[in-house]
């Protein structure tokens, strides 16, 4: 992995073939991923309607997350790095991994998945509007803002260990299902409290096209302060200090 930087990124990287396909792929890679973990969320909740979903049905739907976040992951990981989240994305820009420009390419890109994810969804199962998420009833805000800080914090530090860092040799492979296992054990976790998005785009789409938008600002704030803190500690924490002769070339998706 190249030195870490920060730019706000050039002409030549704005119309690169690369940062093209790198963001087409991080379109289809999030709306993969919504597309399967919000219908399980309408699935369940069309079967088990008038009992709630319990135990049982949050394990599926931690599955759900799990399977499909790993299969995004790994289908896009060698043409965009494999983000599928605002936050992750974030966490390597406060760390350097990853350009303004290239950044912004990939919100884009993230939310425009989750919403096409969401209408399709809405089309298909003919009419359900989409769940998204909410604050469960007697949890504050500010709790379900620790939870989200802290779930998304865990997921970004997991991304760098394997993903990211520079040391992680062959840990780099297992890098999908590291990042979907924590997804889903997270999900088991805070699901109960507040859902556990940890990811914008993820509670985006659904709130668009279902228009429900209560508590919406914590899914946004949550993941991008977590992110901001993984993503600080392990640059500047756990990666060794490095040289300070940068080259100041774009990073290839396949450095992230």
């Amino acid at each position: 992995m190249r030195p870490r930087r920060y730019a706000f990124g050039g002409a030549e990287e704005a119309t690169h073939p690369d940062s093209a396909r790198a963001t087409v792929s991080e379109f289809l890679s999030t709306f993969i991923f919504v597309f399967a973990a919000e219908g399980s969320v309408l699935a369940l909740d069309k079967m088990y309607k008038d009992r709630g979903l319990g135990a049982s049905g949050l394990v599926l739907i931690a599955l759900a997350h799990a399977l499909s976040l790993f299969a995004a992951v790994a289908s896009s990981m060698n043409v965009s790095g494999g983000h599928v989240n605002p936050a992750v994305t974030f966490g390597a820009l406060v760390g350097g991994r990853v350009s303004i420009i290239r950044a912004l390419y990939y919100w884009v890109a993230q939310l425009l998945g989750s919403v096409l994810a969401s209408l399709l969804l809405r089309i298909s199962t003919h009419g359900m509007r989409p769940m998204g998420f909410s604050v469960a009833h007697g949890v504050g805000n500010l709790n379900a803002l620790v939870m989200e800080i802290v779930m998304t914090f865990g997921l970004v530090y997991t991304v760098y260990a394997t993903a990211i860092d520079p040391k992680r040799g062959s840990l780099g492979n297992i890098a999908p299902l590291a990042i979907g296992f924590i997804v889903g054990a997270n999900i088991l976790v805070g699901g109960p409290f507040d859902g556990a998005a940890m990811n914008p785009a993820r509670a985006f789409g659904p709130a668009l096209v279902g228009w429900r938008w209560n508590n919406h600002w914590v899914y946004w704030l949550g993941p991008f302060i977590g992110a901001a803190i993984s993503g600080l500690i392990y640059e500047f924490g756990i990666i060794k200090a490095e040289t300070p002769h940068h080259t100041h070339q774009p990073l290839a998706p396949e450095d992230y």
